[in-house]
This record gives structure tokens, sequence and C-alpha cells, in this order.
């Protein structure tokens, strides 16, 4: 080869050399990209494994609440409507899946005390599901502790005989102890409390007769001790005794003969005694410028209603969370309320009934806002008797409960804020679809009823959103009816007209006591053993919302 060619071949092969080495630069370059993007790869693939685990576990979870919600929407579908019903738009089926969710998230929740307490309100226990329905998996319980505060009886009991060791012949020594508690219960037991007050005087006969005075009693010149006096209050009135039942309560299992009559006689002057601080209480209550009011009928033995029972009635004046004031009054008319509310300014909630109306006539600058669950309970009534078109109405109100217990921990203020921004828009489509709704309907119907009393009612209804102080219905009322309600169907009646205000002042301070998370007893008993000393100025610190137990509960 030429020394010429040869040049070129080299110079040939060292420009395909560089091509080369720019060739593999780049590869390496590309090789270090793709293993960049790789780790990247690794890492998505790592997070998106881990959502994936997390989608599943959501995927089980909503599975199975879908599961639940459907097999308790049909179950209503099944008790509202039957096989032969009219198929639900896909909107109905919607609703109605809400509501049935709502009610399925109420079953987890305690009742609520109305539903015990007036006849004509109360819900109807839910028919029992068929046979062939998916039997429910029932909650397990799990065990409460005894509590420590209790007396202890320890029973120690010793293997008879104590046999000696098998090995060595040796006598066993306790190495622990197998213990087994188990509730007992003391019989109660009447006593009689003996006041000896001794006399002193000297022996020369000159100076006088000493003896200590006797310390205030309950009921002067009677036989009746404190811790007695509380035990029929708590019996006949929170536990719902018949004073001829505890007459022979007294007699069979004490041996001691306690007249009826007598225990009228005293729990008519306890009620006398206390009723000034009742009054006292109402008048505070007055105060708050906002009741919410209710009245329930009891019967009443009156003499001169021959042949049947009269009827009189309660009426309930309520602050949310605070005392509540009963009245006793052989009327349902407007002269009941108005002689409580006379001095009264403000506002106060109840249901539609015309004499709260009546009231605003005769007492100034008196305000009435509506309950909104005596506006519900008529939809419900309707859906129950298979008129699906009450549906769009139970799913409103449903969103406005939401809205309320979203509420619930705000501010007064904020919680209004809420109220208008939320829940108003809410009412403005309720009263818009009942209008619209109202001429297709037969008015003696059930669904034709419950809107007629929203439309009659709307103005009062939203009433509730110009405060937040101001409650969405009168539940709060309507439990506390629940101990008088108990009783008038354990013991029937009250015994006589003159009766009626007594039962009102001891149900009002038990009431009271229980909403403001104190026990009856002890209040009582303390109210009770103090109050015989006090005069009429001091009688406040003996409110609820001002009791404090002074010493210990005396016997």
């Amino acid at each position: 080869m030429k020394p010429a060619d040869a040049q070129t071949e080299l110079a040939r092969l060292q420009a395909r050399n560089r091509v080369l080495e720019a060739a593999k630069v780049r590869l390496e370059a590309d090789a270090a990209r793709l293993r960049s993007v790789h780790t990247r790869l690794q890492a998505d693939r790592a997070r998106l494994q881990a959502a994936h685990r997390e989608v599943v576990k959501l995927k089980e979870g909503l599975e199975a609440q879908l599961q639940e919600a459907l097999l308790e929407l049909a179950e209503l579908k099944r008790q509202l409507f039957g096989e032969k019903s009219e198929k639900l738009t896909p909107e109905e089926e919607a609703q109605l899946a809400e509501v049935a969710a709502d009610l399925e998230e109420q079953a987890q929740r305690d009742p609520p005390a109305s539903d015990d307490v007036l006849a004509d309100e109360a819900e109807p226990e839910s028919e029992k599901g068929d046979a062939q329905d998916p039997p429910r998996r029932k909650r397990r319980r799990g065990r409460h502790p005894l509590p420590e505060h209790l007396e202890r009886q320890t029973v120690v009991i010793e293997p008879e005989p104590l046999k000696p060791c098998e090995q060595c012949g040796g006598t066993p020594g306790c190495i622990g102890e197998e213990v087994t508690e188990e509730l007992e219960y003391v019989p109660a037991k009447v006593v009689v409390r003996r006041i000896v007050r001794r006399k002193y005087a000297c022996r020369c006969g000159c100076g006088g007769v000493q003896v200590a005075p006797l310390p205030p009693r309950l009921l002067p010149q009677s036989k009746l001790g404190l811790a007695l006096a509380v035990y029929l209050l708590l019996a006949r009135f929170d536990d719902h005794v018949a004073y001829y039942t505890l007459e022979r309560v007294f007699r069979e299992r004490h041996g001691v003969e306690v007249p009826r009559q007598q225990m009228v006689q005293w729990v008519e002057q306890i009620a006398f005694l206390l009723q000034p601080l009742v009054r006292l209480m109402f008048a505070q209550m007055k105060q708050g410028g906002y009741l919410q009011v209710d009245e329930t009928p009891v019967k009443v033995m009156d003499p001169e209603v021959k042949g049947k029972c009269a009827r009189g009635y309660l009426w309930f004046y309520a602050v949310p969370g605070g005392d509540v004031y009963l009245d006793f009054q052989g009327t349902r008319g407007r002269d009941a309320p108005h002689a409580q509310l006379t001095d009264f300014t403000g506002t106060i909630q109840t249901d539609a009934y015309e004499v709260y109306d009546a009231l605003k006539k005769v007492i100034p600058n008196l305000v009435r806002i509506g309950c909104t669950a005596h506006a519900r309970r008529p939809f419900h009534r309707a859906l129950r008797d298979g008129d699906r078109r009450a549906i769009p109405f139970i799913a409103r109100f449903r969103q406005l409960y939401r809205i309320e217990r979203e509420a619930r921990e705000l501010t007064p203020e904020h919680r209004q804020q809420l109220r208008q921004q939320e829940a108003l828009p809410i009412w403005e489509k309720l009263q818009q679809e009942a209008q619209a709704l109202q001429p297709q309907l037969l008015p003696k119907s059930r669904l034709g009823k419950a809107v007629k009393y929203l439309l009659n009612e709307y103005t009062a209804l939203i009433g509730y959103l110009q405060s937040g102080t101001y409650e969405i219905d009168n539940n709060l009322v309507e439990n506390s009816i629940r101990v008088p309600a108990v009783g008038r169907r354990r013991w029937l009646f009250i015994g006589h007209p003159d009766a009626g205000w007594r039962s009102a002042v001891i149900y009002s301070l038990i009431v009271s006591c229980r909403r403001r998370g104190i026990n009856p007893q002890e209040y009582l008993t303390d109210v009770l053993r103090r109050l015989p000393a006090m005069n009429i100025t001091q009688i406040a610190e003996l409110l609820p919302a001002n009791w404090k137990p002074a010493g210990s509960v005396a016997a």
C-alpha cells in the first residue's frame, strides 16, 4: 500500500473512531437517564402499590356500608310500598336511600324520650323482617366492672380439710387467692330516730333548767324524718309508685303502718315548703327571654265529675339545657299560659296549637317561633301510608338537622351565620315545593295535612334562624315530659284537682336536677335539711342552677 493510501485509511479510521466515541458518550448518557427514569418508576410503583392498598381497603369498607344501606333500603321499601306498588323514580330511589341511611344512623343512638311521651306522636315499632332476611349480627356488650366506690364485704373460704403435701407431708402455705365478685343488695329498713335533749338544773333549785334547743325540723309536730321524706318524694314522683303500693310495702316489708292519707298530707306540706323555691326558679328562667312551652294531659279524679275522670294539663316551660317549670291547670285554654307569662318579654317556642298565637294578642312584645319536629312528623306518617311524594320533604328535613349537628359546637353568632347561609335556602325550597304540590292533594289526606301545616307555620318555623340561641325544635321540652308521662301510665291519674300543683312543684325540681346532671336524692336531701332554717332571701342558693352541697348529706 502506498504511503498516501495508508494515510488516507488512517484518517478514515480515526474519524470513525471519533464517531464511535461520540456514540459511546451518548449511549452512556442515555443509560444514566434511563437508570434515573427507572429509579423514579420504582418509586412511583411503590407509591401506587401503597395507594392501591388504601383504595382496596376503602373499597371494602364502602362495599360493606353499601350492602348495609341496600338491605335497609330494601326493607324500608318493602314495609312502605309492598310488592304491588309502582316503581320509584331514580331521584326518589336516591332520596329514599338517604332517608334509610339517616334512619340507620339514628338507630345507633338512643331514641328520643319524646317518642315515649305523646301517644298520638309516638312512632310505631318496626315490623319484624321476613324469614329470608339475613340475620343481623348483635353487638356484644362488654361487662361493666363493679364500681370501686361500693362497699366490699369479704367472705374468705378455706379448703377443708387442708390436705398435707403429697410429696413431703408438710402443711401447705397460702400462695395466693382466687377472687370472685358479685353484686349484692342490702334491703332498706325503717328505723325510729330518737332525739334526746337532756335537761340540766342545779340541785339547789334556785337556777333555771337548761336544755338544748330542738334543731329545725322538716315538718314540726310530725313524725316524718328527712330520709323518709326524700324516699317518699322519689318513690312517688321519680319511680312512679302509687301511694297504695307504698302503703303495702311499708306494711309487708317493714312491719309498720303508714296510711296513704298520711303520706299525701306529708307530700302536700313538703310541696308547700318547696313552692317558693320553684317560683323563684321560674322567675329567673323568664329573665332569659327564651322559653320552650308544651303541655300534656293527665287524668284527674274530680269529685264533682261523676262516673269518669276529669282531664287536667301539665304545662311545661323550659330553658334549653337548663331548668324546667311545670304548672298544673284544669284547662288547655289561653288563660293557663297567660297567667304564667304575663310579665314575660321575649320568645316562646311551641307547636301550632292556636292558644300560643292567641297569647300574642294579650302579652305585648311576645314572639312565637315554631317546632320543626312537629312539621316533620306528618310527612313521616304520609310516607308510612305509602305516599312517596313525602320523600323529598323528609330528605330536606334531614339536611336541616345535619346542619344543626354541625352547628352544635359553634358559638351562637357562628351558628346563626351558618343557618342563614345553608338552612335558609333549604327552607325556601321546602316552601316552593309545598306550594307547588298543595293543589294536587286532598286537604284531608295525610300528605295534604302535612303540607298545610308546613305552609301555615312557615314563618314561625324559620323563626329559629334569627338567633343562634334558639333551637330548631321543641324536642328538649318534650323530653322533659317523659317523667310525668311515665308516671301517668303507672298510676293512671292525679287523685284530686288540689293535688296537681303538688305534682308540678316536685316534678319541676326533679326534672331540672336531671337536666343538670344532679342526683335528685342528694339534692332533695340537702335542700330539705337546710330549707327549714332559711329565710326567703337565702333560698336562691338552693336553686338547681346554684346548688352546692353544704357539708355531708344527712342520713
